[in-house]
């Protein structure tokens, strides 16, 4: 199953890293990552396989809601489908 990550904030040392450890702990495999600065502020997507988590997709997302507001940034995780639905032209 693949879910589309999104974090937004300042940008401050360790934002990719501590991302990528919460999802690397819970086996959750990063497919594919764009990050940029858009207006000062640091913007990442991140393609993520949850096939191999024993996590619910509900429990990953509001611990990473939680992991973000320690970061000062805006975490949010959407299930593929629901994502390409909504940026669908």
């Amino acid at each position: 199953m693949n879910a589309i990550v999104t974090v937004v904030g300042s940008d401050k040392v360790g934002i990719i890293a501590k991302v990528s450890a919460f999802l690397a702990e819970r086996n959750i495999n990063i497919e594919d990552i764009s990050q940029t600065i858009l207006s000062g502020n640091f913007v990442m997507m991140m393609m993520v396989n949850l096939s191999a988590s024993s996590r619910a997709l509900d429990e990953v997302k509001t611990e990473l809601s939680e992991l973000g507001k320690t970061m000062g940034v805006s975490i949010s995780l959407m299930h593929e489908q629901v994502f390409s639905a909504m940026h669908r032209i």
